[in-house]
């Protein structure tokens, strides 16, 4: 084989790997919820906030 068609027969294989793909995938979401976190901090922390005080008055009842 030339240098060209071992470089055309590379670039092919490497095309057909997806080996890294679910890696860039994963990371991507990642990115993307903490994006989000970062948006609705305000809003999480008031849910959550009123979550613990509902289980709190709800434990004093029992």
């Amino acid at each position: 084989m030339n240098g060209k068609t071992k470089r055309l027969k590379t670039w092919k294989q490497f095309v057909r790997e997806e080996d890294g793909m679910g890696t860039v995938e994963i990371i991507l979401i990642i990115v993307v919820l903490v994006g989000l976190v970062i948006l609705f901090k305000d809003k999480i922390t008031q849910i959550i906030n009123n979550l613990f005080n509902k289980i709190t008055t709800q434990t004093n009842k029992v």
